[in-house]
């Protein structure tokens, strides 16, 4: 499986402030890129973000659209959520633990980049929540579905 990379391609509207957002801000590398697509590197991963003609509505709430990281390391999250609010990046959602106290507990955090797409970034307190922990039915808080 180290030989298998995550692809995935997402709506922007401006290429300029893509990269500020993800290069400066995050700390992604740059691939390829035109006036119309930008190639980044997260964490060893292929995000392609493509240019759409229209703004689409804003989604409301966290649900159902978003994309981020599981760091196994806390002190990994701690120092991107630092990272995050050192460089001025939109936080949707501070930085907060969620289901404290139980084995799916986890600490995470929203950004929100400037075509609106929403970047979830957390770490969970029991490795085994990451795939496992089927005795529970919590996936994702029900207050944060939009209506």
């Amino acid at each position: 499986m180290s030989k298998i990379l995550f692809h995935l391609a997402f709506p922007i509207h401006d290429v300029e402030a893509t990269l500020r957002f993800y290069v400066d801000g995050l700390g992604c590398t740059v691939g390829r890129r035109s006036k119309q697509a930008v190639t980044l590197g997260l964490a060893g991963h292929q995000l392609v973000a493509h240019v759409v003609p229209d703004e689409s509505s804003k989604q409301k709430g966290i649900y159902p659209r978003h994309f981020g990281l599981t760091f196994l390391s806390q002190e990994d999250w701690q120092a991107l959520a630092d990272r995050a609010k050192a460089k001025g990046l939109s936080f949707y959602q501070q930085p907060r633990v969620r289901f404290p106290g139980t084995r799916i507990e986890h600490h995470t955090f929203f950004l929100e980049d400037p075509s609106h797409n929403l970047l979830e970034f957390k770490h969970y307190t029991h490795e085994s929540a990451i795939f496992g922990e089927q005795d529970f039915s919590e996936v994702g808080d029900a207050s944060e579905y939009s209506e």
